[in-house]
C-alpha cells in the first residue's frame, strides 16, 4: 500500500513528511530553489510508474556502526547514473575522487564503471520534476538506466528522505564512526521521521556578511572586519550604517531578498505545526524592516540571481554587501571575470547582525541502485575522508563538513581566501556551523518560504497597503499549493 501511495504522490511531485506514524499525505510541489543552475541538460530516464521499496525501519545512525555493506561486494552495474541540478558536485568528484576520469562533458569513468551525469537546471522546479519521473520508473528501468545517486537541498530534502526511494546509509555500510566528524545539523537535514539517516554532505553552509573593502574604506574609514562588524552588529546599527552608505551613493545590499535567509533562520516557529501554517513574528519583522529599507532608498527589490541583482558584483553596481556562505563567495560572485570585485580580491567578510545558514547539497542513494558499493565509497571519500575534505578546502575554498579539518585550517595562518583579499574567514564559519539548528525543518519549507517572499515583496513595493493584506495573499498561495494545510 505504501508503494502505491508513494507512486501517486511522487507523480504529483510531492512526498514530504507523510511516512510518519499517522501516514497522512503532505501536499503538492515546492517552488524553485535559489541557487544558480547549470544549463547542461540530459534526456530523462524511464517514465513508468512502478515504485521501488525499501525498509525505512533500518538502524538509526547511532546503531549503524555495526552495519555491513551487503551490496558492496555484489555490485553489478556498469553505469553509475547521477542526477543533479548543476555542475558543482560533478566538479568535486572530478577533482577529488581517486581514479575518476573525464570522458566528455556528461560522462566519466571510475574503473570499469561509466559515470553518466543527468543534469537538469532548477528553474521552474525542472530538476525535481525530472528526478520524480526517474524515481517512479526506477523499479522497471534497465540496469544501465537505474539511478544510483542523486542530490538534494535542505528546502526539499524531506520530500525524498521520508520515502522508500532513498537507501539508509546503514544499509550501504556507511557507519556512525565514518560520520563522526560531521557537523550535526548536516545529518539532521537528511534524517527521516523514523530517525534513519538517508544522506550525507561534503559541505557546511554557515553564512556571513560579505562587504566591499573599497566602499568600507571610503565610507567608514576602515575595511577591517572588526571595525565593520561594529557598524553592523545588530539591525539598528545596520540601518544607521545604511544611511551613511546612501549619503555616499551606495546601497547597503542589492535587494531586500538578501536578508531573508538571515531572518528566516532566526525564526522560532516551524512553517507548519501538524497541518497548520505558522508565520513566525521574525518573518513579519523581515517584511516590515525590508519595506523601510526600500522606501528609504537603501536597497532595491531585485530577484536573486537576476542581472540587476548581480550588478553589485562589479564596482559600478555600488552595492556594499551581500549575505551568504562559502559557496556564494567563491562560486557565484564572478571571481573569474576580470573587473569584478571578487576577481580583484575586493571583498571581506564579517559576522553581520545575526548568524544564519543558506543552502547545502546532500548525496542520497537511490533505492534500486546496482552500484551500492561504489555509491557508499563515494559517500565515504567525498563526505568523510579528512584528506579529501582538506583538499576540497585548499583547492576550492568550500567549507567542508568535517569539524577537525575546518578547525585546523581556521587556525592556519597560511590559509587565505583570494576573493576576500587574503582573509581567512574560517573561524567565523566554524563558529556559525556549530550554532545551526535544524529543529524547525519541515517538508513544506521550500514552497511556503517562496510563497511568503512573493506576497511580502508585493507589500514591500507598495502593492498592498498593509501587511495583513499581504498575509491574505500568502495564505491564498500557500493553500493552493498545499490544500491539506489550514491557516
Amino acid at each position: 500500500m505504501k508503494k502505491k501511495v508513494l507512486g501517486v504522490l511522487l507523480s504529483t511531485t510531492m512526498v514530504a513528511g507523510m511516512l510518519s506514524a499517522c501516514g497522512e499525505a503532505a501536499g503538492t510541489p515546492a517552488s524553485t530553489t535559489e541557487q544558480p543552475a547549470s544549463t547542461t541538460t540530459e534526456q530523462p530516464a524511464s517514465t513508468t510508474e512502478a515504485t521501488p521499496a525499501a525498509d525505512t525501519t533500518a538502524a538509526t545512525p547511532a546503531d549503524s556502526s555495526t552495519a555491513e555493506a551487503p551490496a558492496a561486494a555484489a555490485d553489478e552495474g556498469k553505469v553509475l547514473n547521477i542526477a543533479a541540478w548543476n555542475e558543482e558536485f560533478k566538479s568535486r568528484l572530478t577533482d577529488h575522487y581517486p581514479g575518476y576520469e573525464v570522458v566528455d562533458g556528461t560522462t566519466g569513468k571510475i574503473g570499469d564503471v561509466t559515470v553518466k551525469w543527468l543534469i537538469t537546471p532548477n528553474e521552474n522546479n525542472a530538476y525535481q520534476d525530472r528526478l520524480d519521473e526517474i524515481l517512479l520508473g526506477q523499479e522497471n528501468a534497465s540496469a544501465d538506466d537505474k539511478l544510483d545517486l542523486f542530490l538534494v537541498e535542505a528546502d526539499y530534502a524531506v520530500k525524498y528522505t521520508d520515502t522508500d526511494y532513498t537507501v539508509p546509509l546503514s544499509d550501504l555500510g556507511v557507519t556512525a564512526d565514518d560520520l563522526k566528524d560531521q557537523y550535526s545539523y548536516t545529518q539532521a537535514v537528511v534524517t527521516d521521521s523514523n530517525g534513519v539517516l538517508k544522506g550525507s554532505s561534503w559541505q557546511g553552509c554557515p553564512g556571513v556578511m560579505i562587504y566591499n573593502r573599497k566602499i568600507a574604506e571610503e565610507v567608514f574609514g576602515s575595511q577591517e572586519p572588526a571595525d565593520i562588524q561594529a557598524k553592523f552588529s545588530d539591525w539598528d546599527k545596520f540601518v544607521e550604517s545604511a544611511e551613511e552608505l546612501k549619503a555616499a551613493g551606495y546601497h547597503v545590499i542589492s535587494s531586500t531578498a538578501d536578508t531573508f535567509r538571515v531572518y528566516q533562520n532566526n525564526a522560532k516557529l516551524p512553517w507548519v505545526d501538524g497541518n497548520k501554517i505558522q508565520v513566525d513574528d521574525n518573518l513579519k519583522k523581515w517584511a516590515e524592516d525590508s519595506k523601510k529599507l526600500y522606501e528609504a532608498g537603501y536597497c532595491d527589490t531585485w530577484d536573486q540571481w537576476g542581472e540587476d541583482w548581480n550588478k553589485g558584483f562589479y564596482p559600478e553596481g555600488k552595492v556594499f554587501a551581500y549575505f551568504g556562505p562559502a559557496w556564494l563567495i567563491d562560486f557565484c560572485m564572478a571571481a573569474d571575470v576580470e573587473g569584478s570585485v571578487a576577481h580583484d580580491g575586493g571583498w571581506a567578510a564579517t559576522e553581520g547582525p545575526q548568524g544564519f545558514y543558506w543552502g547545502g547539497t546532500w548525496i542520497c542513494a537511490a533505492t534500486g541502485t546496482d552500484n551500492a558499493g561504489l555509491v557508499a565509497d563515494i559517500m565515504k571519500k567525498m563526505t568523510c575522508d579528512p584528506e579529501v575534505m582538506k583538499d576540497i578546502v585548499l583547492k576550492d575554498n568550500d567549507f567542508v563538513n568535517n569539524k577537525p579539518v575546518m578547525e585546523e585550517l581556521a587556525k592556519d595562518p597560511s590559509y587565505k581566501n583570494d576573493v576576500l583579499g587574503g582573509q581567512n574567514p574560517l573561524p567565523m564559519f566554524c563558529a556559525g556551523a556549530e550554532n545551526i539548528d535544524m529543529a524547525n525543518l519541515t517538508a513544506y519549507d521550500q514552497g511556503l518560504l517562496g510563497d511568503f517572499q512573493k506576497a511580502m515583496n508585493d507589500y514591500i513595493k507598495g502593492n498592498y497597503k498593509t501587511i495583513d493584506e499581504a498575509m491574505e495573499q500568502f495564505y491564498t498561495l500557500a493553500l493552493q499549493r498545499y490544500p491539506d494545510l489550514v491557516r
